[in-house]
């Protein structure tokens, strides 16, 4: 069984962008990208890989989710398909038609379509954004990882990594890890 992953960065008061999607404040630092997408090279938008010399196999994640919020940052520069390399799925209510034909849309039964996906044979599936399905999706118990990259620097307000209220709930530690830059990457495994 496929297992899904919120794997998101968040400043420490929990933020994963600002109220208009931008990610000002987030780490630059290129030994702790570096590091990032060596691990993780997948999570790197189609348009952007060959400039940085990602190449290959996806290691970790198939299949990668979007709420129209995450997707409209990339669309709005241009970029349709974000993430060729995947399977891709973008949950929108408001969007009619889909921007580019490797992008499902998906307007309803969010949680039927995750829980099918996660009955196939493949690689994990990427939650990349955005809080409103993060809440749906753990409210239905289908996160089965958080993987949280926290920045060191308060944002104040913004996208919440879940938008709305979620029950209290036990996480393991399974990995983590402690950049010069200040950012510290937690894996958690839902209890």
């Amino acid at each position: 069984m496929r297992e899904l992953t919120y794997y998101v960065a968040c400043s420490v008061d929990g933020f994963i962008a600002h109220h208009d999607g931008s990610h000002d404040g987030f780490s630059q630092d290129s030994e702790y990208l570096a590091d990032i997408f060596a691990s993780f090279p997948e999570t790197v938008p189609s348009h952007l890989r060959n400039a940085m010399n990602i190449h290959g196999e996806n290691k970790v994640f198939d299949v990668v989710l979007m709420g129209r919020k995450t997707y409209e940052i990339g669309l709005k520069e241009g970029v349709t398909s974000p993430y060729s390399h995947m399977k891709q799925y973008l949950f929108s209510r408001s969007i009619k038609e889909s921007p580019d034909e490797n992008v499902e849309l998906v307007g309803d039964n969010a949680v039927g379509l995750v829980k099918g996906l996660k009955n196939e044979v493949g690689k994990g599936i990427w939650l990349c954004g955005g809080g409103d399905l993060a809440t749906t999706f753990f409210a239905n118990r289908l996160i089965d990882k958080l993987i949280l990259k926290v920045s060191p620097f308060l944002m104040g307000s913004g996208i919440p990594l879940f938008s709305g209220v979620i029950q209290q709930t036990a996480l393991k530690l399974i990995d983590r890890k402690i950049y010069g830059n200040g950012v510290v990457v937690l894996h958690y495994r839902i209890e």
